[in-house]
């Protein structure tokens, strides 16, 4: 007996008029950016030259708007995920929103005191991290730090202030 071949189920061919009729549906129940409707469109096989007029029909009618989803975007992840500006920046790029809009919308967003949430990110993160020795969990919680997308010199002023704040000496073991 033969083995069944892995079918990959594809998505179905849309039209561009059934393309736009989807992403409506999708846009209205949540913040979709260009970048996010274009992928889609790719997936579902709008041809090339239609694409761009779904995507104007989609802005002109306020379904889409690459200002509010960064606005939305910044805010979700600043307060819940406690992001610092590089990684918030680097997201937004690979979600097709252009420079100027998320500059403009990280000015108006970062008027909280991106320190104290660093801060209380890398507290949290020392209570749960094991290393053998001071040196290596300084290491860890750095990494940790930068992987939030914080400025390397804010992550490493937080850590050096932890660590002293613990009298802990990066030379000295922790046991």
């Amino acid at each position: 007996m033969l083995p069944k071949a892995n079918k990959i189920k594809q998505p179905k061919q849309k039209s561009a008029d059934e393309a736009l009729q989807s992403l409506m549906r999708l846009c209205a129940r949540a913040e979709r950016s260009s970048g996010d409707a274009l992928r889609l469109m790719a997936r579902w096989g709008v041809p090339s030259t239609e694409r761009p007029k779904v995507l104007k029909r989609l802005i002109d009618e306020r379904f889409i708007d690459d200002r509010r989803y960064a606005d939305a975007f910044i805010r979700e992840k600043i307060n819940l995920s406690a992001w610092g500006e590089y990684k918030i920046k680097a997201t937004l790029r690979t979600k097709g929103i252009d420079e100027h809009t998320i500059s403009e919308a990280l000015s108006e967003a970062t008027s909280l005191n991106s320190t104290e949430r660093l801060n209380e990110r890398l507290q949290r993160k020392l209570r749960t991290t094991k290393a053998p020795t001071a040196y290596q969990l300084k290491a860890k919680l750095i990494r940790y730090g930068a992987s939030l997308g914080y400025p390397m010199d804010a992550v490493i002023e937080c850590v050096e202030s932890l660590m002293n704040d613990l009298n802990i000496d990066s030379e000295c073991d922790l046991d």
